[in-house]
């Protein structure tokens, strides 16, 4: 496994200092018998994203320098590809190149199965393992069991990401509310918008930002050994120690103090967003992802962003990965496109329009919200705290612990049931692995 504590200052640095290398501009020529070459491409960022924006530019490109060929680009939704893959890539209908989430339990699981193209020589051979720092590769590479850190080039990451705290500057100046530095002071701001009437958090129990919450709590009685053990294996986890206890409780706390609604169990993250864009929340926790389009769409008043208090750790990490499957009828066309979108001046757009970007140049971002998102970045990667997400340890646990968090929220079960429940999958799956 790569040692992540000796390369997380080196992510920071590479994070906006590396260099790209060029798109593989072959002088592509259409098919036999005159027909244009296809790209067949999936990814579910949205368009007004900062990822979406510096994506559509990279379709651009890599039409303009491959003569005769052309880009299909369908947009897939996140949950979509999340619990088709495996049948999808198995089958004829599999596109050329897709984005996927990083981690065991799904890029991880596809590679096992043999899903996914060994990029390993175009790694080498197109300088992507120069380009990525070894923190950075820790989500591209996987085992022969499916577990990331070591092995085999599965995937490439372009984008960096974390979980931060959204939060409505105009709700908090209106409720007078300054912005907490200590966990202390973040809970006591909770508590004043909940006794004003005012639901502080939106968020989506339906999806992954409810178990993001949960994640921070445990988060904030963890440290790094405690990461290592529960996302790489490294040592044994206890889901009634005070990690995942604190966070059980608190969650289940926090809705019946009215920090976190009760119907929230059954919000999706799309409708989670569009409420904070809406003004009807103060406060949203979820990841940089979001950071673009709050960037296009909020206009009715002024929003920014800080790291959760008081934690030396947060939910985080290279951002999802490029994979070309391995029923890809165009591979020499996807590795070409993963070169553009490693192009400076793709990473630039990336890093301009609200992405973290992973070989930009530090000179070229100029917009100052970007800065501060990049800063926050830096400062987590910096000292090590990225810990990965809550549902990479093992296959389907996406699934389990949406339905464990939503247990939480909507008080169906209590929290030593739900740490339970949410318990057993992954002592299964160390078991299956030979732990």
């Amino acid at each position: 496994m790569i040692k992540l504590r000796s390369a997380a200052a080196a992510l920071a640095v590479a994070a906006l200092t590396l260099t790209a290398c060029g798109s593989g501009d072959d002088g592509q020529q259409p098919a036999a018998g005159g027909q244009p070459r296809v790209l067949k491409l999936w990814h579910y960022e949205s368009a007004e994203g900062a990822m979406g924006k510096a994506w559509a530019a990279a379709i651009k490109k890599f039409e303009s320098t491959h003569p005769g060929v052309t880009v299909k680009f369908e947009e897939k939704g996140f949950e979509q590809i999340q619990k088709t893959a495996s049948m999808v890539l198995n089958s004829d209908e599999a596109p050329d190149i897709m984005e996927y989430n990083k981690g065991n339990a799904t890029a991880g699981l596809l590679s096992k199965q043999g899903l996914l193209t060994d990029l390993s020589e175009q790694a080498t051979k197109r300088g992507w393992d120069k380009l990525l720092s070894a923190s950075l590769q820790t989500t591209a590479k996987y085992d022969d069991r499916g577990i990331m850190g070591s092995g085999k080039w599965f995937g490439v990451p372009n984008y960096g990401e974390y979980v931060m705290v959204y939060y409505n500057k105009d709700l908090f100046e209106k409720n007078g509310v300054t912005v907490p530095t200590t966990f202390d002071e973040f809970t006591a701001a909770l508590d004043k918008f909940a006794k004003a009437g005012v639901t502080p958090i939106s968020t989506a129990g339906a999806e992954y930002p409810a178990q993001q919450i949960f994640y921070l709590l445990a988060l904030s009685k963890a440290n790094r050994a405690w990461v290592d053990s529960y996302e790489l294996y490294k040592g044994k986890v206890d889901f009634h120690g005070p990690e995942f206890t604190y966070a059980a409780d608190t969650m289940a706390d926090w809705v019946k103090k009215g920090y976190i609604a009760k119907d929230s169990a059954g919000i999706k993250a799309e409708d989670m967003a569009t409420a904070f864009i809406g003004g009807k929340f103060p406060i949203m926790v979820s990841g940089s992802w979001w950071y673009g389009r709050f960037q296009t769409e909020i206009k009715k008043f002024q929003w920014g962003s800080f790291l959760w208090p008081g934690n030396q750790l947060a939910p985080g990490s290279s951002g999802n990965i490029w994979v070309v499957p391995e029923k890809s009828k165009q591979k020499d066309l996807a590795y070409d496109f993963i070169d553009i979108t490693m192009s400076k001046e793709i990473q630039n757009l990336l890093g301009n329009s609200g992405g973290v970007p992973v070989a930009a140049d530090a000179a070229a971002i100029t917009d100052p919200k970007s800065k501060e998102l990049i800063d926050n970045f830096n400062k987590l990667t910096s000292q090590d705290q990225l810990a990965f997400y809550p549902d990479w340890p093992a296959p389907g646990y996406y699934d389990v612990l949406v339905a464990g968090v939503q247990n939480l929220i909507n008080g169906s079960k209590p929290p030593a049931k739900v740490l339970d429940e949410i318990a057993q999958p992954y002592t299964e799956n160390l078991a299956d692995l030979g732990n």
